[in-house]
């Protein structure tokens, strides 16, 4: 049976599990006009493994899922409105240019403990190594799901016949996470038991 505790444990031993309640609006900055079919065939695909749906407009936020792309951080400094929307941003902004980091997420939940809304900012730089599109949107959307802790990180993409697809165990953890009988957030490991027993169906 596939252990899914340490996808959701946080480095302090915390167990956090949430999904989203709420049906999915996302929109994408930065991108060029070729490149938007990619990131959202993505997040249907994603959102199709789930089974979890899609509206036009969130009643209260309007968009609730939004991916900023952006080639350096530093261009997160000249918006001020992203950081009225996003507050948090500022202070996390030193960190991501200190470490040089591809992406960078942060959720907002409902009162529950369910996922409200995600911003992700993904930077894409036009290097030889860096992932290709495909590759990129997956993952983001992926992780836009669920709020997976860092033991998800190697494993949420696979190869398949020469392309990528999600991991089979992440697939199975995305299925049994959206199940209609487990909670919509969690903190306690015993949900762990129960999302495995799922997973392994």
């Amino acid at each position: 049976m596939l252990d899914v505790t340490p996808y959701f444990t946080r480095p302090d031993g915390t167990y956090t599990f949430a999904r989203w309640r709420r049906p999915l609006v996302p929109v994408i900055f930065g991108l060029a006009d070729e490149s938007l079919p990619i990131f959202k065939g993505a997040i249907e695909a994603v959102a199709a493994i789930a089974r979890h749906g899609f509206a036009e407009t969130d009643p209260e936020q309007g968009a609730n899922l939004m991916i900023f792309v952006l080639r350096d951080w530093a261009e997160l400094e000249a918006a001020p409105e992203i950081a009225e929307l996003i507050p948090e941003i500022t202070a996390a902004l030193p960190r991501l240019i200190e470490q040089d980091a591809r992406s960078y997420r942060l959720f907002r939940f409902e009162t529950d403990g369910a996922i409200r809304a995600c911003f992700a900012f993904l930077r894409v730089t036009g290097a030889d190594d860096e992932p290709a599109a495909e590759d990129l949107a997956l993952d983001q959307a992926v992780r836009a799901m669920l709020t997976f802790g860092a033991g998800a990180a190697p494993q949420v993409l696979a190869s398949s016949g020469g392309g990528t697809v999600v991991h089979p165990d992440i697939a199975a953890i995305l299925r049994a996470a959206y199940d209609p009988v487990l909670p919509d957030a969690a903190g306690d490991a015993s949900h762990a038991l129960r999302l495995s027993a799922r997973a392994a169906r």
